[in-house]
């Protein structure tokens, strides 16, 4: 992440009892990911466009499709990206079903969920107590792909709060297709329902992913333990390896 807005990402996460360390290192080279030559990033749990503006940063050409089912962080998401050339956002959730379901929209947003929270995340972060229901629209990334330009190489991030092995299952053909996954993925139980790491990695390795490291990690504020991590996943290791 650039200097900015690592510095302003840090600085609110922090005042809300989290801590995020950076594994990379060597911060702001990202010669890795330019190498795939990405044409299409899918950002899936975009929120308000942390990611979104991060991403756009370091791929500026690249076209961008958001997907963020909360109402209140979607409105914040345009206004954030309202410059922003080849940017597309959707006002639904992904996952394994084309349905309706009740969201638990939490009062700091990015720990919002389609699953209900666990103890451990509230012990952890008692600011994440607080929530509501809301009812959202879920679709299959498989069936939305259909009608986006999905040009050059494609990344998907997926950042859905325990929801990760249901946005899989329901865009198998196009996380398939893809170069490059970053993969929001847990060591602890936050979400009640939710896959932990070995789960996420043993689906991708099925289509042909390989885990190749974090590039940032959030630990517990009250003993230090590791509990996710931003998982990168790139496809075809061993033949690039070989060419």
């Amino acid at each position: 992440m650039l200097d900015p807005v690592k510095r302003i990402v840090k600085t609110t996460f922090r005042l809300c009892g989290l801590n995020i360390e950076r594994i990379n290192a060597a911060d702001n080279n990202y010669d890795w990911l330019l190498k795939y030559d990405i044409g299409t990033v899918l950002d899936i749990g975009a929120n308000t466009g942390q990611f979104a503006r991060w991403i756009r940063s370091v791929l500026p050409d690249a076209r961008l499709y958001s997907f963020e089912p909360i109402k209140e962080c979607y409105d914040k998401l345009i206004e954030n990206m309202a410059k922003a050339p080849n940017f597309h956002a959707f006002n639904y959730a992904l996952g394994d079903t084309d349905t309706d379901q009740e969201m638990h929209v939490n009062a700091f947003t990015p720990s919002s969920s389609l699953l209900p929270m666990a103890s451990l995340h509230k012990r952890n972060f008692p600011y994440t107590a607080a929530e509501h229901l809301e009812k959202v629209e879920v679709k299959r990334l498989d069936v939305v792909a259909e009608d986006l330009e999905l040009t050059g190489n494609l990344l998907i991030k997926i950042d859905v709060q325990g929801y990760e092995d249901r946005v899989i299952q329901g865009g198998q053909n196009v996380m398939s297709r893809a170069k490059v996954l970053i993969v929001e993925t847990s060591f602890k139980g936050l979400y009640i329902g939710q896959p932990m790491f070995e789960d996420i990695h043993d689906m991708l390795k099925q289509i042909g992913f390989r885990f190749m490291g974090a590039l940032e990690q959030l630990s517990s504020p009250i003993d230090g333990s590791v509990l996710q991590a931003d998982s990168v996943f790139i496809k075809n290791v061993e033949n690039q390896r070989a060419g």
